[in-house]
């Protein structure tokens, strides 16, 4: 068996982090860590942190550091994450979270932080082609051939492109995550921990990247 890995991945929307994390998660058999999908199973499940961003959440607020920092110190104790390690996506987004989990993971420290680059323009396209079933949620890529109307092939409900999928959506959401991330990158390229990946290929070929850049990272620590 692979031997497990402790990974952050960096990427904008749109970069194919969700598909290349699905795929590390099975080559290296570590748990792929959605900090989005952590907040709401905490939120789900009623825990103490899930309550307390509940209450945030629904005041209409950003869930602050303390909690997403305290949400991750919970998951990285389980077992799978103590004994084989984990992927962490989506945090950290600030330089006080990096440095809450390079307190939290001392003694097992990360192996690589890994920034999959994308340009912007391909970022647009990508996204701006995404459709999205009305009803079950299914995603399909539109190319400028479908029917109109657009029925989905899983539920027969309409397909459509959701508002927020426009390009000047999609470029205030990566205007606000550039001015957001560029302090984290620059924390972590002063450290000489972060690498950049090219996202822009074939997604086996960005798998084939990522995978030596990871072990160029194990290799100089």
């Amino acid at each position: 068996m692979i031997t497990g890995v402790r990974l952050i991945i960096i990427g904008r929307q749109g970069a194919g982090k969700g598909t290349q994390c699905l795929r590390m998660s099975r080559h290296y058999v570590v748990p792929h860590i959605s900090t989005g999908d952590m907040l709401r199973a905490a939120v789900r499940e009623g825990t103490e942190l899930g309550r307390m961003a509940q209450q945030v959440i629904e005041a209409g607020q950003l869930v602050g550091d303390d909690i997403m920092i305290g949400l991750v110190d919970q998951r990285l104790q389980q077992d799978d994450a103590r004994s084989r390690g984990y992927i962490l996506d989506g945090f950290p987004r600030t330089v006080t979270q990096a440095e809450a989990l390079d307190r939290i993971s001392a003694n097992r420290p990360i192996d690589a932080v890994i920034d999959i680059d994308v340009p912007r323009d391909m970022v647009i396209a990508r996204i701006s082609s995404r459709r999205t079933c009305r009803d079950c949620g299914a995603n399909y890529t539109a190319k400028g051939e479908e029917r109109s109307p657009w029925i989905c092939d899983s539920c027969g409900g309409d397909v459509v492109q959701r508002a927020d999928d426009t390009p000047d959506a999609i470029n205030q959401r990566l205007d606000l995550y550039e001015s957001q991330t560029s302090p984290l990158l620059d924390y972590y390229e002063r450290q000489g921990r972060l690498s950049v990946v090219d996202g822009s290929a074939a997604p086996d070929e960005v798998f084939a990247r990522l995978t030596s850049a990871i072990d160029a990272a194990r290799h100089r620590s």
